[in-house]
């Protein structure tokens, strides 16, 4: 046996000695405990008793002290992770171009440009009339005006057709709820109109003084009222143009690409209505597309004397495209242009003069098919990768060979490409660039594998890491997904994502049930009675990765937010033993509750994507599965749940509630954290930097699990 030195002796003794007392100084911070306070909640002859109701109360000063001290509690059990945390961000921060530009497009007479300015947190939106190389007109700084602001975002900028005018809305609370503003682009004036508890997007007529904007319900949050504002004017005089009153819809404005027509739509998880009024006539009376009928979803295009129409008419789960003269637009008029396929989704199209542009969605893959009007040599454009995105940007013009689209995978950054659809050349007009000197796409493998669900269902994983890794079960895997509102998690490329590879992370997306990312149907089969089967899925993808030797349950993570953190809540209910931690992010976590409660936003909205629990089966069947009526005395995984005070779509109560019942009820000595930004919503921090530091909070949870410190 070989001797150990003293001094090595000494040392191991020294770094016992540390990490005894680290967590000695661990065990003396006490996390905060919830008062109880029993509130009888009955449906259904049902009864449970909710013992946190009271952190609803948002302005009651006894909530955000607690909520401040888990917090300060969470501050004080990560104070060694700091560093960590610091070197995190920095490294982040360093990889991006801080004085970064977008692809400038062409639009009306001007090139459109967004960029950023080193050291600045927030985009600047300029313009240059003509060509790229005249005199920039700043449209708007927004470092300028979000100083003095906690939270800031600008959105929804519409400028009017004679180049004069741009509106825009403003949010500095994060609730979303944006006020109006209209600006002289010509002297920079800001007129003194204000219109409140907005979108933030406006829709201009063509006399260039007329705008329609979309209101929001002031409790509920729903988009619900369509307006019509005249420049100069009292916004107390605007008139209302439209008001939807099923509370299960929300509706919005906008002005075809044709910019003949400006069209109202109304559409609710199954159902879609439109109304469309010539733009050169704003005080017309807007005419119904295609009256709702139920589980009728279309959405219309216009171009020359027609529009054309994505639809699920006639049992088409995955759409087809259908046509019509725009002279009559009911359903029994409407052609078939592109039949229904069953193993291809149609996701959209994009009209040029001499060419349609086809989205669609095949085998969980992007596809973007080139049709000529002529009829001759339809094509795909090609993709080379295992598992890759590919989308269709800005086309704002008809009468154009090129069409700009994006593409990337978990290895290759984002390039925005022009593409000649005569020709076939392609012009990558620019590559997402990563800074540091140390990335290279070769150094990394991008591989896409088929667990197999309990019932038989492959289900397709998409997934990055380092090259050289073993499978031994021994590398740390971070697993995410979302499973909701068929919403698919198409593979992407993330600079941030680069500290946990570097560091001997696999990244993975599960591809599971309540997405759509296998076509309409694998949507259907995750959601109302079926939602279940999201939660299995990624339980059965976990198992897989594991069983093959990917990683272990010592060394598994799981990560997802807002619906994506419904779904942790349930694996870590129901299978806590597959992971070693687990991040939600703005968790929707109280179901039966939340959908009970229609004054609360998107409630209503969503009873066609949940259920409605006013009926009993739906009552139960979301009471089996929801979260927090689930928790129960067990041991879970370490966890890190995160929310924003100003949340509109997740109140912060829910996460706030399941964790002080998790609290109280679990077994285990894990860590669990809930960090509540005091200032920011559902989308978390506003500046591009300080997004970066909750990255760096989340990371430096997976790395201290895993006993990495640099």
């Amino acid at each position: 046996m070989k001797k150990i030195s003293s001094f090595v002796m000494i040392s191991i003794i020294f770094a016992t000695s540390c990490k005894d007392k680290k967590e000695e100084m661990k065990a003396e911070i006490q996390p905060p405990i919830a008062k109880i306070v029993p509130n009888s909640l009955e449906k259904h002859g049902d009864i449970r008793i909710d013992n946190y109701f009271w952190l609803n109360q948002r302005e009651d000063k006894e909530v955000t002290d607690y909520l401040n001290k888990e917090n300060e509690y969470y501050e004080k059990m990560t104070a060694h992770t700091k560093e960590l945390q610091d070197d995190l961000f920095k490294e982040m921060k360093a990889r991006i171009k801080e004085d970064d530009t977008s692809v400038p497009y062409f639009y009306n007479g001007y090139y459109y440009i967004t960029r950023f300015e080193k050291g600045k947190d927030y985009p600047i939106y300029a313009r240059k009339k003509g060509s790229l190389d005249a005199k920039e007109e700043i449209m708007f700084d927004c470092n300028e005006l979000a100083k003095g602001q906690a939270y800031f975002n600008l959105n929804g900028l519409s400028v009017s057709e004679d180049n004069k005018w741009v509106t825009f809305g403003v949010d500095l609370v994060s609730r979303r709820q944006y006020i109006i503003q209209i600006k002289n682009l010509e002297t920079g004036e800001i007129l003194p109109e204000l219109i409140e508890n907005t979108t933030g997007g406006t829709t201009w007529a063509s006399d260039n003084k007329t705008f329609f904007y979309t209101k929001k319900d002031p409790k509920t949050l729903r988009s619900d009222m369509i307006y019509k504002h005249v420049l100069k004017t009292d916004v107390k005089q605007d008139e209302l143009v439209y008001h939807e009153k099923d509370d299960t819809f929300y509706s919005f404005v906008y002005k075809e690409k044709s910019k003949k027509y400006i069209v109202i739509g109304s559409t609710s998880t199954l159902t879609s209505e439109y109304q469309f009024l010539e733009a050169d006539n704003p005080n017309g009376k807007f005419r119904i597309f295609q009256k709702r009928t139920r589980g009728l979803e279309y959405s219309i295009s216009h171009f020359g004397d027609s529009f054309y129409i994505v639809t699920n008419k006639d049992n088409a789960t995955n759409f087809k495209l259908m046509k019509t003269i725009e002279s009559s637009t009911a359903k029994e008029n409407w052609v078939e242009v592109i039949p229904h396929r069953e193993d291809v989704l149609l996701e959209g199209v994009d009209i040029f003069k001499d060419y349609l542009v086809v989205e669609e969605r095949s085998n969980g893959l992007n596809r973007i098919q080139v049709r000529p009007w002529s009829g001759e040599g339809a094509y795909y454009l090609p993709f080379e990768s295992e598992t890759y995105t590919a989308y269709t940007t800005t086309n704002p013009d008809f009468d154009t060979n090129i069409l700009r689209y994006a593409y990337q995978s978990m290895t290759t950054p984002s390039s925005v490409i022009d593409f000649n659809m005569k020709t076939k050349e392609k012009t990558v007009l620019k590559e997402q660039e990563v800074l540091g000197g140390k990335f290279d796409k070769n150094n990394y493998t991008e591989e896409r594998i088929w667990a197999t669900a309990s019932d038989g269902t492959k289900v397709p994983i998409s997934m990055v890491y380092r090259k050289g890794m073993k499978k031994d079960g021994s590398n740390p895997f971070l697993l995410y997904a979302y499973g909701s509102y068929g919403a698919s998690m198409d593979p992407y490329f993330s600079t941030t994502r680069l500290s946990l590879l570097d560091r001997g992370f696999i990244y993975a997306i599960a591809h599971i049930r309540g997405g759509e990312d296998l076509g309409r149907k694998w949507y259907e089969d995750g959601k109302l009675l079926k939602k279940k089967n999201t939660f299995t899925d990624f339980i059965d993808c976990s198992k897989y990765v594991i069983a093959k030797k990917y990683t272990s349950s010592k060394h598994l993570y799981a990560e997802g937010g807002s619906a994506g953190g419904l779904l942790m809540g349930a694996i870590v209910n129901m299978a806590p033993e597959l992971y070693n931690g687990v991040i939600a992010q703005v968790p929707f976590v109280d179901v039966v509750t939340t959908m009970l409660d229609d004054t609360i936003p998107l409630t209503t909205g969503e009873y066609d994507e949940w259920g409605n629990p006013n009926e009993k089966e739906y009552y139960d069947y979301m009471k089996s599965y929801s979260p927090y009526d689930n928790v129960v005395a067990q041991n879970y995984p370490n966890m890190y749940v995160s929310t924003g005070l100003h949340d509109s779509q997740v109140q912060y109560w829910e996460p706030a509630k399941w964790v002080a019942k998790l609290r109280v009820t679990k077994t285990d000595k894990n860590l669990l954290f809930l960090h509540t930004n005091m200032d920011a919503g559902h989308g978390g921090a506003s500046g591009r930097f300080e997004a970066l530091k909750e990255v760096a909070k989340e990371f430096s949870f997976l790395l201290d699990l895993e006993n990495i410190k640099k």
